[in-house]
């Protein structure tokens, strides 16, 4: 769009993985794991974003995780999880094709698609939004790592699971 000096203004689009990489750099303590999926990326999506229903997979510590109505304008929709040990948190969602968003009082999460190769590259973040929450970070720094891979392993096994 021409400025009234007549000059125009770049644009960009960020794909997915960057858009999560930014998010990423700029959340408090964020924890991130990515993974190549040899699937296509309408498969893998298709698991991911069933949220009600493969987030409670993907997620150990998360029971359940309801919409509270469809998606409006831009994929946008509030969503309440309720934990194992029955904590509530809502959640602001916004859902698009090879991305989510999902931010709470306290958490903040992320997920992202794009083809990679004959595959599609997933990516997911998570980070606590508290205030200290670089000290719950810290508490939950052991393990973090293997429980990122476990959570890749189980999304494989999800895929694996619509495919058949």
């Amino acid at each position: 769009m021409p400025e009234p000096s007549g000059t125009t203004w770049p644009t960009a689009e960020l794909g997915p993985l960057r858009r999560l990489r930014v998010v990423a750099a700029t959340a408090k303590n964020p924890h991130c794991a990515t993974r190549l999926f040899d699937v296509p990326p309408e498969l893998l999506w298709e698991v991911v974003s069933d949220l009600e229903h493969e987030l409670p997979r993907l997620l150990p510590g998360v029971r359940s995780f309801t919409p509270e109505s469809a998606p409006g304008p831009g994929g946008r929709f509030r969503a309440v999880a309720v934990g194992r040990l029955g904590h509530r948190e809502v959640f602001e969602v916004l859902l698009a094709p090879g991305w989510c968003l999902m931010r709470s009082r306290v958490v903040l999460g992320a997920m992202a698609a794009e083809p990679e190769g004959a595959g599609t590259r997933f990516g997911y973040l998570s980070s606590f939004r508290l205030p200290g929450g670089g000290a719950l970070r810290a508490l939950r720094r052991p393990g973090a790592d293997a429980r990122g891979e476990a959570l890749l392993d189980r999304l494989g096994a999800r895929i694996e699971a619509r495919r058949a």
